[in-house]
């Protein structure tokens, strides 16, 4: 599943202004993965598939994450993994070679934004984690997919209900409830900037010519950790919410989060024990009819 921390361009689409950004934003991803593992695969062994499909193709796949749990689910499957961004998809490639299931991985670098997609073939199953909030037209490319897919194909949608928290409530000690200030910053902001984020993905899914079969909320509580990915992650998904929240911050609080920050600092959030990943995933498993 692909990683669900703030950022101003697609997730899904992995449109970013530069390859160093999208760089930059593979080890969250890497992290995601990593911490999100079995929510990720509790949602793949809930989709109503039956017999196992033989193609699928994942749509925004960033640095993997869903492309690797699909091909853990479904060892007869071959996936087709689209992304914009070449250096998730070398990541992704070099991952699938340390698992050894290259041979079972195709990478097709496209802008899913783009008015005709590359060929991507008949999938059984598409999956699409964190990515459809992003599209500039996701009404168009929800029927995209329906054309995509096999009769009788399902497609997979997953959204998070918002970006995940790390801290307490009453952390850190001298700013108590920043992380949600911050967040209530960064609400504002992707309200302007990614007004698809929260969409009815039911009604949508239905009006693309989808049945909707089955949908539900995953709820995530992570840690406290006994590896540092926790922290790690939490750092990541901190230093990309101080990008966009930071013009709205009190002086107060933007030093506050940049002593969190400052991995070489007593206050960094690497030195805490305290950190969880909470947030919720809404997921909606359609049809083609």
């Amino acid at each position: 599943m692909n990683h669900p921390t703030p950022r101003t361009a697609p997730h899904g689409a992995h449109r970013h202004d530069t390859e160093h950004d999208a760089g930059d934003q593979a080890e969250i991803l890497d992290l995601d993965a990593e911490v999100l593992a079995e929510h990720t695969a509790s949602i793949i062994a809930w989709l109503p598939v039956g017999t196992g499909p033989r193609h699928i193709v994942d749509l925004g796949c960033g640095t993997g994450a869903g492309t690797l749990a699909l091909l853990g689910r479904f060892p007869e499957a071959e996936v087709t993994a689209v992304d914009s961004s070449a250096a998730h998809l070398h990541r992704l490639q070099e991952k699938a070679a340390a698992a050894k299931v290259a041979d079972r991985v195709r990478v097709v670098r496209a802008d899913l934004d783009a008015t005709a997609w590359p060929g991507l073939g008949t999938p059984e199953l598409v999956w699409a984690s964190a990515s459809l909030h992003h599209m500039t037209d996701p009404d168009g490319t929800l029927r995209k997919v329906r054309d995509l897919l096999a009769p009788g194909g399902l497609l997979a949608v997953v959204e998070l209900a918002d970006f995940p928290r790390f801290l307490p409530e009453d952390a850190p000690e001298d700013a108590p409830g920043l992380e949600e200030r911050c967040h209530a910053v960064l609400g504002h902001h992707h309200a302007e900037h990614v007004s698809h984020r929260g969409a009815d993905w039911g009604t949508k899914l239905t009006e693309a010519g989808f049945t909707v079969e089955g949908e539900r909320t995953v709820t995530v509580d992570v840690g406290p950790s006994h590896t540092d990915a926790v922290g790690r992650y939490a750092l990541g998904s901190l230093r990309r919410m101080r990008g966009s929240a930071a013009p709205a911050l009190s002086a107060e609080d933007l030093a506050a989060l940049d002593r969190l920050l400052d991995t070489g600092g007593p206050h960094s959030i690497l030195r805490r024990n305290d950190l969880r990943v909470r947030t919720e995933r809404a997921v909606w498993a359609a049809r083609r009819t």
